[in-house]
């Protein structure tokens, strides 16, 4: 099964690299540039993950966040937060909010796909 992943990231650098990683694991991947596109692009087609940056344009990624986890049709939807703020207070809001995990950059993107693959592995075990 081809997994689908929604990488929600305004820095060019940091999309190319998970677009060429995730794509390497065998996971789709589609980009929104901000929290906007972010939601309407889950909209169109629910992906099983998110790794969604918390400083968007637009709508940032706690908005982003608590939009997925508070619909039931997204519930199933595994958030990831990758950040630059390493805060506590910010790490709290985000796991607050429903985030499922919370990673700061710079971050090993090897293991980001091997975190990715780990959470939405896991609701597989559990459903079936």
């Amino acid at each position: 099964m081809a997994y689908s992943v929604l990488v929600a990231e305004d820095e060019p650098n940091i999309v190319l690299s998970l677009q060429f990683i995730m794509k390497k694991a065998g996971i789709d991947v589609r980009v929104a540039e901000d929290g906007d596109q972010a939601i309407r692009e889950i909209e169109k087609k629910c992906p099983d993950a998110v790794l969604l940056d918390i400083m968007l344009p637009k709508r940032d990624g706690f908005s982003v966040c608590e939009t997925i986890k508070s619909a039931p049709e997204w519930a199933g939807i595994k958030v990831i937060m990758l950040t630059a703020k390493s805060r506590d207070e910010d790490k709290k809001r985000a796991l607050s909010l429903g985030a499922d995990s919370y990673i700061t950059k710079p971050f090993s993107t090897r293991e980001l796909v091997d975190h990715v693959m780990e959470l939405v592995r896991r609701d597989e075990v559990v459903d079936g």
